[in-house]
């Protein structure tokens, strides 16, 4: 259907692959990284974006095999951020609805119960149609464009009526993770409620949920953090098993009171939801571990 995120499919392909470290596009395994023009505050959520300064690199060094992949991590403490591919775009999928749920908060000052009962749902179980009747409630295309100037958004495209064909890149990613918390996205009656819903996201990446649009998503860098910072970690992944180019479209967005992290990428469907959930765990532990 043109508007709602499709059914995920379990369409096997003939895709040509390449086995890299941490990007195969990439002319080196270097990752980039930057400050925002103000390392005391985080990313700018108003609609004129900060720039980043270049700085030195770093490397993650990570088995991928696929079209893409791209991911960034901004420290809040130091005001760093660290990535790789990060002005790079690929499709949101369900990673949007975080979105989604925040602009539809902010606006309604006391929403129904019914509407907040959609909004639960599209983020602890990813429901995309609880998700399309957010989409739709709040002007479908306005929406994204609305994210984008108020998030301060750079790489970010919309896509007509179809939400989850959102084109978002890793560093727009944290600048979306950063207006969740900071109570931008979401406003201040509303903030807690949307991080708490985050932070219990439900479900698995096992293959009997890989075929479900109603599947929770709490996989991915939620496994590659110490155990003891679990809790505390926000989360809203994205992903879809696309037969027109015969890949998943996978993403990883996670946030606590001291970082954000994106993770994002493509790969041949047959090696299923497990692999990609697999790197943006891999990732993670490399990080922070």
């Amino acid at each position: 259907m043109a508007r709602r995120t499709p059914t995920i499919l379990a369409i096997a392909a003939t895709v040509a692959v390449g086995l890299g470290v941490i990007v195969p596009r990439a002319a080196a395994d270097h990752a980039v990284v930057a400050r925002w023009e103000n390392p005391a505050s985080p990313p700018t959520t108003s609609a004129a974006p900060q720039e980043m300064v270049s700085g030195h690199t770093s490397t993650v060094n990570v088995d991928f095999s696929g079209e893409f992949l791209g991911w960034a991590m901004y420290d809040r403490h130091t005001g760093v951020l660290t990535g790789a591919n990060m002005s790079e775009t690929s499709s949101t999928e369900s990673m949007v609805k975080a979105w989604l749920v925040a602009d539809y908060l902010r606006d309604a000052r006391a929403p129904s119960d019914y509407h907040l009962k959609q909004a639960s749902e599209a983020i602890r179980w990813s429901d995309d149609d609880a998700a399309q009747i957010l989409y739709e409630a709040r002007g479908g295309n306005a929406s994204i464009e609305r994210m984008i100037s108020v998030c301060g958004l750079v790489d970010t495209e919309v896509h007509d009526g179809w939400w989850s064909r959102t084109q978002m890149s890793p560093r727009d990613a944290i600048k979306l993770g950063e207006c969740l918390a900071d109570g931008t996205a979401a406003g201040p009656d509303w903030t807690e409620w949307l991080l708490s819903e985050m932070r219990n996201v439900q479900g698995t990446a096992a293959p009997e949920d890989q075929q479900k649009t109603r599947g929770g998503g709490r996989w991915g860098i939620i496994d590659g953090v110490p155990v003891d910072s679990a809790p505390s970690v926000a989360l809203k992944n994205g992903w879809t098993s696309i037969g027109a180019d015969g890949n998943w479209h996978l993403n990883c967005l996670a946030l606590t009171g001291d970082w954000t992290m994106s993770v994002m990428m493509r790969y041949p469907d047959e090696l299923g939801l497990e692999y990609g959930a697999g790197i943006c765990r891999q990732i993670a532990h490399r990080l922070l571990g």
